[in-house]
């Protein structure tokens, strides 16, 4: 199809955070695709979509149901004649379904999480079960098949294209000393960045320190706001490497405190999907650990490029450390390897040829 319309409703706010999306719709408009974007207009990507000849609305859903809203969007479905909306948050699914009520345009949805989405709650079927939805986007296979399973009314839409991402993005990030931390040189550092929520398993990585040998120069690096909470200071005050376990609060710079590190771990223990933190990682040329939840699968080949071990088992994160430690050339192997598989499995241009392909096919039908 020429002259494809796309609306897109999301939040470009964050040039690191939104990077992988908001390159996309760059990608998109080069390729000939037609693209509105409705998106904070003080989002730091508003001047770059402009710039690239995207024309941005000043606009983001910020309640559920929201009449005024949903008024808002349908005037601009049916004055733009679009093929496709592409719906990327909450408040937009929700209004956004509601403003495509009776219009001929193909609606898009988009989930990146793996979990809470049950045939059984009413409240999904105001979102990814709705049946009105014609397809929704899922950046693993384990999210696609979940959405699928629970699939009553309509076809089993949901699929499955991973978000990309550039080796170039990566290239002129500098390694960040640890002097600050009063890190000796030459140490081991292992590296996790996360937000503070349940499904980081963090715990079960400060179990882990209890059982790693005491006698390696090894240092915990924990990057992320409130990662220090009453539950694991408790642990960490019980943990024989309390003096080296380190909490740094958010770090504009993760990228590279992560780069100087020799190990990233990611101790998830549900929800993730294709985690970004681990992608940097990867791209960055930090050999991984990462727990085995489904969200997660195949994104590291075991013993290739990275270590994958049991979710919620503090021995296995202590094992794999130790392992990574005691043997540094095959750790140099797996983090070389990690790295190239970014660049050819997790590609923005891949990601691009394969959505445009999708947008064409759909808005056809």
């Amino acid at each position: 199809m020429s002259n494809l319309k796309l609306l897109v409703i999301s939040n470009y706010s964050g040039l690191n955070s939104s990077r992988p999306e908001a390159e996309l719709m760059l990608g998109l408009k080069k390729a000939g695709v037609n693209i509105t974007i409705m998106t904070p207009g003080t989002a730091e990507y508003t001047p770059v979509f402009e710039a690239a000849g995207i024309r941005v609305i000043d606009f983001q859903p910020h309640k559920k149901f929201d009449r005024s809203e949903i008024d808002f969007i349908r005037k601009e479905l049916i004055v733009g004649a679009y093929h496709v909306v592409h719906l990327f948050n909450g408040k937009a699914i929700i209004n956004g379904l509601k403003a495509a009520r009776g219009l001929n345009v193909k609606v898009v949805l988009y989930r990146g999480y793996c979990g809470n989405i049950h045939w059984w709650d009413p409240l999904a079927y105001f979102k990814f079960l709705h049946p009105r939805a014609d397809a929704v986007w899922c950046i693993a296979p384990a999210v696609a098949d979940l959405i699928n399973r629970n699939k009553i009314f309509g076809k089993k839409n949901a699929f499955c294209i991973t978000k990309g991402h550039h080796p170039d993005w990566y290239k002129n990030v500098d390694a960040v000393s640890y002097d600050e931390f009063k890190i000796p040189s030459g140490s081991f550092v292992v590296t996790m960045v996360a937000n503070a929520r349940p499904m980081k398993g963090l715990k079960y990585f400060i179990k882990a320190t209890y059982e790693i040998k005491q006698d390696l120069s090894l240092y915990i690096l924990l990057i992320g706001n409130g990662l220090y909470s009453d539950e694991i200071r408790k642990l960490v005050e019980a943990s024989p490497m309390k003096e080296r376990i380190i909490f740094t609060g958010y770090r504009s710079d993760s990228m590279g405190l992560v780069k100087n590190s020799d190990v990233f771990v990611l101790s998830s223990i549900y929800g993730e999907a294709i985690c970004k933190s681990v992608i940097e990682a990867m791209s960055l040329g930090v050999a991984p650990v990462i727990t085995d939840i489904p969200g997660n699968s195949g994104m590291v080949i075991d013993g290739e490029s990275g270590l994958v071990i049991p979710r919620k088992n503090p021995s296995a994160i202590a094992r794999a450390i130790e392992y990574m430690y005691e043997y540094p050339e095959e750790r140099t192997k797996m983090a070389e390897a990690a790295r190239q598989r970014m660049q050819s499995e997790y590609h923005i241009d891949s990601t691009i040829e394969k959505m445009l392909a999708f947008y064409k096919k759909i808005a056809a039908k």
